[in-house]
């Protein structure tokens, strides 16, 4: 799940790629995107609950809930692989990763996550952290399968 809004065409090429790619390994798999809204005409904080609401309406109290954002832990590709292992191992629940926006998430949000995970120090636009996660997911599900896209 992501916050966005207009994607330029070679991102959208790029997350057809990776989600195409990412049914073979996960056939439910889905990307869900919520508008994004103008922060110039809210607050930062009333941006971040008018998200924050969206967000809440798409998930269940059963979901596993990782939040992608710059405080979260860091691993490289095999530790990440490990990782997906061990949530797609829990079983039974959806496993929810979400993007937020530009200002990060809401109080509630972050309560209600099971964990956080960053992908860098480094800071990436919204539209292209997006299709960098997709990727690393693919890049994990070929590691766990053993296949060789990961070297």
């Amino acid at each position: 799940m992501a916050i966005g809004d207009k994607e330029e065409p070679y991102l959208t090429e790029g997350y057809r790629i990776y989600e195409e790619r990412l049914k073979h390994y996960l056939p439910s798999f889905t990307s869900v995107v919520i508008p994004g809204l103008k922060a110039g005409k809210i607050t930062k904080e009333a941006l971040m609950e008018a998200e924050a609401k969206e967000i809440l309406r798409k998930i269940e109290p059963s979901d596993l809930i990782i939040l992608l954002d710059s405080k979260g832990k860091t691993y490289n590709s095999e530790e990440f692989a490990t990782y997906i292992q061990t949530l797609l191992n829990k079983g039974g629940k959806r496993l929810i990763f979400i993007l937020g926006g530009a200002y990060g998430f809401a109080p509630e949000i972050i309560k209600r996550a099971n964990d956080t995970l960053s992908f860098s120090k480094l800071t990436f636009n919204h539209r292209l952290a997006r299709l960098i996660f997709l990727e690393q997911l693919y890049r994990a599900m070929t590691i766990l399968k053993g296949e060789k896209y990961h070297h």
